[in-house]
């Protein structure tokens, strides 16, 4: 007998607000039937930075609005859901507490079963809700607040073979935004400066690179195009458009390259698994980057692996990759109740050392 599920999901764990609704039967694709983002870019922008305070409050102020809209834009009612799945971590705590209370209200409220999503899980599976791909599939983490080379055993069994040691990549390029007096988000920002400057003028650090695995560090890089940006202002009296374009075009190069390399080694090891058909994703808000997309397809290409990316509005944070984890742990029988807790820290490989330090976007996991 076929079952169709239908899933609420909400995310709230660092600085966007959202609800979807998506709905899968055994036999189909899954379907993303609505979904509702609210970013708070703007109550931010004055900081540099997220705050943690003020995501916390603007996530529950938004929150009942996101499910009200995800609800009228879907065309159905909280009585026409199997589930209601939510980011129960990891996370900026505040923003992950705002989403679970409000999941347990509805819950409680209505009697739907109660799921919650490791957030990495939601960005891990989404390429099996955009492309339906199988199992083992390598997938690269990369975003504002993480950077993790996985391979996706199955919905809930994750082995991690590498990941950033310090900042994640995303964090990285908007810390460098900042250093250079360039617009937040900084990755479009130093994106767009790169494209008219020369990469090869500045030389920058490749960190790790001399080392054996998968693992990364990119606060290195932010520290080296200081003391470079430092270097000329004190030469020249400032910077000009030029030197600010070399700078971001160099910067953005060693990330490119120590990305490149480890992503080689990372299908090198993923090979192993025997895969029936070598897949490699990759998501996350860094993921957009044109000159990383068009690198880890080379690498894909060379190594005979299929190369996917779900669409930016499924790589960066969205509700709808948080019902669609929740949908699959659902099929295994997985359910939570009102004693579900906010996790800052929630590793997906849970026999892997934790990494170490925290990010703009949450805690290492």
């Amino acid at each position: 007998m076929v079952q169709t599920l239908t899933v609420l999901g909400l995310e709230s764990s660092c600085d966007d607000t959202a609800a979807a609704v998506v709905r899968q039967s055994d036999d189909t694709a899954a379907e993303v039937l609505s979904s509702v983002v609210y970013g708070q870019t703007e109550l931010h922008s004055a900081f540099g930075g997220v705050v943690p305070e003020i995501a916390a409050r603007a996530h529950a102020e938004k929150l009942d609005t996101c499910v009200m809209q995800a609800l009228e834009a879907a065309g159905l009612g909280l009585a026409d859901m199997d589930a209601i799945a939510v980011t129960a971590g990891p996370g900026l705590i505040g923003g992950v507490m705002s989403g679970v209370m409000c999941a347990k209200g509805i819950s409680a409220a209505t009697g739907l079963p109660l799921i919650g999503v490791n957030h990495l899980a939601g960005h891990a599976l989404t390429p099996r809700l955009t492309d339906g791909i199988a199992f083992p599939y390598l997938m690269l983490l990369v975003s504002g607040g993480h950077c993790q080379y996985l391979i996706a055993h199955g919905p809930e069994q994750f082995t991690r073979l590498g990941g950033t040691i310090d900042d994640a990549p995303g964090e990285a390029f908007d810390k460098t935004a900042r250093l250079l007096g360039l617009p937040q988000p900084g990755g479009p920002s130093v994106e767009v400066e790169a494209r008219t400057g020369d990469p090869k003028r500045f030389r920058f650090p490749r960190p790790l690179l001399d080392r054996p695995g998968c693992d990364l560090s990119f606060s290195g890089l932010k520290t080296a195009l200081m003391r470079m940006r430092d270097q000329i202002v004190a030469e020249k009296g400032g910077l000009t458009r030029q030197d600010r374009a070399d700078l971001c075009a160099g910067f953005q190069q060693a990330i490119v390259d120590t990305l490149a390399e480890k992503t080689r080694r990372a299908i090198d090891l993923y090979l192993l698994e025997g895969p029936a058909e070598a897949v490699v994703s990759v998501a996350g808000g860094v993921a957009a980057n044109t000159a990383i997309r068009t690198a880890l397809e080379s690498i894909c290409a060379e190594k005979g692996a299929r190369f996917t990316a779900p669409p930016l509005a499924l790589c960066t944070d969205n509700a709808a990759m948080i019902a669609y984890a929740g949908i699959e742990r659902f099929r295994t029988g997985a359910r939570d109740d009102l004693t579900l807790t906010a996790r800052p820290r929630w590793p997906l490989d849970q026999t892997s050392p934790a990494m170490l330090g925290s990010g703009k976007k949450g805690a290492k996991a």
